[in-house]
């Protein structure tokens, strides 16, 4: 009987770690086919990739959030939300908790991460702080979705001093 479990356990842990590399692998392969050299680019260039990929960022945070549990469906509470963000949401996400969460208690929000999972692989060198904006515009949806299925209208920034850490600033809009 331990053994079974200990197989089920360690193939549930591979599959996360499939997972993992396979959101990656998409998540990399949507930015560089946004920011593949187009002969004909049209109006809006780089900021109309910006907003695609939110866009898309957006929409798979509000199917999370249209999946999760009814209880957490009732946070009503700003800062509630937010800690399940950092905890919960980035769990089954990227598999591993948000580092830092700080408030001005004014509808202003500061998450941090350390060694935000899709940076991770420019962390060699600062030659790539100026790429790492289109890596985390589609994180940026993400939380904004997320939060809009949970009632909360936001605006979501991100920002990146050394990578791999990165900083999302999340304000909630007031009605």
């Amino acid at each position: 009987m331990r053994g079974g479990s200990a197989r089920r356990s360690v193939g549930a842990r591979v599959w996360r770690m499939a997972d993992a590399v396979l959101f990656e692998f998409l998540h990399t392969e949507m930015v560089a086919e946004l920011w593949a050299p187009n002969p004909d680019p049209g109006p809006g260039g780089p900021k109309m990739s910006l907003s695609v990929l939110e866009g898309m960022g957006f929409r798979v945070g509000q199917a999370l959030g249209e999946r999760l549990p009814r209880e957490t469906l009732s946070f009503r509470e700003e800062l509630d939300v937010l800690k399940f963000l950092c905890k919960d949401l980035w769990v089954a996400v990227f598999q591993k908790q948000m580092d830092g969460l700080r408030t001005n208690h004014q509808g202003t929000y500061v998450l941090q991460d350390n060694s935000f999972p899709l940076l991770v692989p420019m962390a060699s060198g600062l030659q790539y702080v100026e790429e790492a904006p289109k890596f985390l515009a589609f994180t940026c949806g993400l939380l904004c979705g997320t939060l809009h299925t949970l009632g909360f209208q936001s605006l979501v920034t991100a920002s990146v001093t050394a990578l791999p850490a990165c900083r999302f600033q999340v304000v909630i809009l007031k009605s």
